[in-house]
C-alpha cells in the first residue's frame, strides 16, 4: 500500500504562532480536583492496576491508598494544554515526548494545576513557514509539589507576513 502523505497546511487564523513562544513564555492552568470516581473510572478503562481501582488492595500497596494512574495525570496535562493555549495555536504536531516522569502519587481529591514553560524556540532550517518549540510541562498538586514532569517538542506555523 502507498505510504500516507501529508496535506499542505491550510491558512487559518490563530491567536498563537511560533513567534509567540519565546524562551521563558509560561502558562499555568486553574486548579481542578480529581475525584475518587474519576480516578477509578479512568483506571478501569485504561490502567486497571489494583492501586488505581481497588481501595482495599491499594491500602495494602506501597502507596497506602488509592492513587491515579500516571497516564491519567498525563491526560489531565494534555487537556489543560489544549484548553489553555494549544487549540488556539498554529500547532501542527509533535515528534513526541523526550522525558516523562511520574514524581509523586496523585490521590483522590488532589487539586491539580498544569504549567508549561518554553525552554527553547528555533525556526525550521528547511521549512521557513514553521518553527520548533521545546517545552517543560509540569502538573502540580495543591501543595505546589510537582507530580508529573515532561519535556517535549512541538511544531508551530510562523505568523503569516
Amino acid at each position: 500500500s502507498p505510504s500516507p502523505t501529508l496535506r499542505p497546511v491550510q491558512s487559518m487564523s490563530f491567536k498563537y504562532h511560533w513567534e509567540d513562544f519565546t524562551p521563558g513564555w509560561n502558562y499555568e492552568s486553574p486548579g481542578r480536583t480529581l475525584s475518587r470516581e474519576e480516578i477509578v473510572s479512568f483506571a478501569r478503562e485504561h490502567d486497571p492496576q489494583r492501586y488505581h481501582t481497588d481501595e482495599s488492595a491499594a491500602a495494602a500497596s506501597p502507596f497506602g491508598g488509592l492513587i491515579a494512574s500516571g497516564w491519567h495525570t498525563a491526560t489531565f496535562a494534555m487537556r489543560q494544554m489544549c484548553d489553555g493555549y494549544l487549540n488556539a495555536s498554529s500547532c501542527i504536531g509533535s515528534p513526541g515526548i523526550d522525558e516523562l516522569k511520574f514524581l509523586r502519587p496523585v490521590r483522590p481529591d488532589d487539586t491539580l494545576r498544569y504549567r508549561a514553560t518554553v525552554l527553547e524556540s528555533r525556526p525550521s532550517a528547511s521549512k521557513p513557514d514553521r518553527g520548533t518549540v521545546k517545552w517543560q510541562w509540569e502538573v502540580l498538586n495543591q501543595a505546589d509539589e510537582i507530580v508529573l514532569s515532561m519535556t517535549g517538542v512541538q511544531f508551530f506555523l510562523r505568523r503569516p507576513v
